[in-house]
């Protein structure tokens, strides 16, 4: 039964990894929920509850970046708010057309997000250019928490 549980323990991990790069997963959450079960599964032995603590924050803040930095990034802008849901919308839709859907769905969303409100097109192109920017920031936040939750565990777990 161990051995099964390390099992989903890792695969926890590594689906909060893709996570990181797709809308739909909550990738920080999964990967605490991961490393959680890990040190659980030791006994907390090696990793122990300051450190849960510490990837717990962590993995908050990951889900906060995930859902935050792209509306304030079309908002920022001073896009409507249709664009801030166009630019959420493509971002889901965006997964079914592989890393370019991913990448460009948020930034046609929020155009038309805004060509929706009427907008005139320069204020609906710079729109979809904040939301582009969002996205990419967003998902570079989420790598950086999402690597120094694993470095966190690795340390506590192997010294």
């Amino acid at each position: 039964m161990d051995v099964a549980l390390w099992i989903v323990a890792g695969l926890a991990v590594l689906t909060g990894v893709a996570g990181v790069v797709l809308p739909l997963l909550p990738g920080t959450p999964l990967i605490f929920a991961g490393l959680w079960l890990a040190a659980w599964l030791d006994g907390y032995a090696k990793v122990g509850v300051a450190v849960i603590v510490v990837l717990g924050v962590l993995g908050l803040l990951g889900l906060v970046v995930d859902y935050v930095a792209s509306a304030l990034g079309v908002k920022r802008a001073g896009a409507s708010g249709l664009a801030v849901w166009g630019a959420a919308i493509g971002a889901v839709l965006g997964i079914f057309a592989g890393l370019p859907g991913l990448i460009l769905g948020p930034i046609v969303g929020a155009v038309a997000g805004e060509l929706l409100a009427r907008r005139p097109l320069e204020q609906a192109s710079r729109a979809g250019v904040a939301a582009g920017i969002g996205f990419v920031v967003a998902m570079a936040a989420k790598l950086g928490i999402a690597v120094a939750m694993m470095c966190v565990f690795a340390f506590a777990y192997f010294v």
